[in-house]
């Protein structure tokens, strides 16, 4: 039971989740602060001076709730931003790698392992054949 454990903790997909996550982590700790403190301000500029926000408040009797559409708005470009950023900076360029090391490795393989066609092998059987009549005469 351990010794599946161990095999599957060392996986290569396993270790590359968790650097993933990681860094995911540590990413959108940098995206939060870009959005809470250039985006937010920039949204909550839009919205009246007695509202914090883009948003509207609503009043139940004494108690009144703010609904901020700035806070949906701010989610929304954070994923953006993350998404594009791994997808530009990670996805892409990985995809570009591993199309070339398949080239590479397609291109190694068809020499290496690409057999003679048979009408090559019939003519060179055929050439030998004849070279072996002609010896005998």
């Amino acid at each position: 039971m351990l010794k599946g454990f161990r095999d599957f903790i060392l996986r290569g997909n396993v270790i590359e989740l968790a650097v993933a996550v990681v860094i995911g982590s540590a990413f959108t700790a940098i995206v939060t602060a870009f959005s809470t403190n250039i985006i937010n301000p920039l949204i909550a500029s839009v919205g009246s001076t007695e509202v914090g926000g883009l948003g509207f408040q609503i009043r139940s009797g004494n108690a009144a709730t703010f609904v901020d559409f700035g806070a949906v708005i701010t989610a929304i470009i954070n994923f953006l931003i993350i998404a594009a950023i791994v997808y530009f900076i990670l996805i892409a360029p990985m995809n570009k790698l591993n199309e070339a090391l398949a080239k590479r490795k397609g291109v190694e393989e068809e020499d290496e392992e690409a057999p003679a066609s048979i009408e090559a092998s019939l003519l060179t059987e055929i050439r030998d054949l004849l070279q072996e009549q002609k010896r005998l005469q």
